[in-house]
């Protein structure tokens, strides 16, 4: 059987980049940049004041000056006019341009004022230096730096920046097409009632509710346990879609018919079992010049470590996403598993003072505990020696909760 590790880079080496698509800046959120964003002007593009107060100019502060007449008032937006009498000053607002002849900046609350007979400020507390509540032009980048590199994931921080540079639109990674077939005569559509030897379909709506989540585009697609209906089924999809994941069938039973279905239907197969619990018999595979598959395991859990811990990453690869870094987390108390699998153990996450992640063991009842997925935030991935996972050490988890 393949390691865990072996098995991903397997995986990882059919991922084929995707083509690029532009689209409206507004539509670009949860999207892989395909280009490289460069600031169009300094950032901030002038000296920009910080504070509501009055512009002057320092040498006058300290030559001894605390008391100045006011000249005029500048808001934010207009054009900056020169201060005439270096002796004077301009009051002024946040995110005005900072007039020519002004260096430095004094807040409201550091000043007094009177009007009678004009509008004069006098300094209580002298600012520190030149150049005080003024951000400075080109201090945070120069023009022509690049801003944001191809395959950076693009939350609102990068939506805002594309915008501050009037990349109304932006070229991205077309999204993934996924195919979601579960099989199984004993599965029924959510929005029938089972008999009670029979199960809703819920692992399909779990991995098109993730796959949406990571940015694919999926249709979802159930078979029965016959052979000949594989056989005739999957072609198309093969033919069509980037990926195929397949829930169930998967393993040495009598009816699980979708390896044979796979291999004749043109899909290569590249492994079928994997060194762990839950989720062994997965088989994975690729049709040439079609679609790669991911035959997974039946049981909910088992699809959960599935998906976060192969199927996740292939998509971020073919998006040409840059590569998150691992989580660890921190066991918080002893665990013990002795085969010699990778184990994913269901892990209630916690953010505790200091900046450590713990990882607390969650209650399942096994791979089919559906439910036991509640209480849980990730997957923990220990891994195959020891047996014994002391309280206290860290491991890889793969959350498949958002904001975590």
């Amino acid at each position: 059987m393949l390691s865990v590790a072996d098995a991903y880079q397997q995986i990882l080496a059919t991922a084929r980049p995707l083509s690029s698509e532009t689209v409206p800046l507004a539509a670009a959120v949860g999207r892989v940049l395909h280009q490289t964003i460069t600031a169009d002007r300094d950032f901030p593009p002038y000296n920009r004041v910080t504070m509501d107060g009055i512009a002057l100019s320092f040498a006058a502060l300290a030559a001894g000056q605390i008391t100045f007449p006011i000249e005029r008032t500048q808001l934010a937006g207009a054009v900056p006019e020169p201060l005439h009498n270096p002796q004077a000053a301009i009051e002024i607002m946040t995110g005005a341009a900072l007039p020519p002849g002004t260096d430095t900046v004094i807040r409201y609350e550091d000043l007094d004022f009177t009007d009678e007979p004009a509008r004069w400020a006098t300094v209580r507390v002298a600012p520190p230096r030149q150049g005080h509540n003024v951000h400075a032009q080109g201090s945070d980048q120069a023009a022509g730096a690049q801003l944001l590199a191809p395959g950076q994931l693009l939350s609102p921080a990068e939506i805002a920046v594309a915008a501050t540079v009037g990349a109304a639109t932006l070229a991205v990674a077309r999204r993934p097409r996924v195919a979601i077939v579960s099989t199984g005569d004993e599965i029924v559509d959510v929005t029938e009632t089972p008999l009670p030897h029979q199960i809703r379909r819920s692992n399909a709506y779990m991995l098109q509710a993730a796959l949406t989540l990571d940015g694919a585009i999926s249709t979802v697609f159930h078979f029965n346990d016959d052979l000949d209906t594989l056989k005739a089924s999957l072609p198309p999809l093969l033919a069509k879609y980037d990926a195929v994941l397949l829930s169930g069938g998967v393993s040495k039973g009598k009816a699980d018919f979708l390896p044979q279905a796979l291999r004749e239907s043109g899909a290569a197969e590249l492994f079928h079992r994997v060194a762990q619990r839950p989720g062994q018999p997965l088989w994975f595979g690729q049709r040439p010049g079609g679609a790669v598959v991911f035959a997974l395991p039946g049981n909910p859990v088992a699809t959960f470590a599935a998906y976060y811990r192969y199927v996740q990453g292939w998509l971020r690869a073919c998006q040409q996403a840059i590569p998150r870094p691992l989580v660890f987390a921190e066991l918080t108390e002893a665990v013990e598993f002795k085969p010699t699998l990778t184990y994913f153990l269901a892990v209630r996450l916690e953010n505790a003072p200091g900046g450590r992640l713990l990882a607390h063991p969650a209650p399942t009842a096994g791979s089919g505990d559906l439910a036991g997925l509640l209480t849980a935030d990730g997957l923990l991935e220990l891994a195959p020696e020891p047996t014994h996972f002391a309280a206290g050490t860290a491991w890889p988890v793969w959350p498949y909760r958002q904001g975590l």
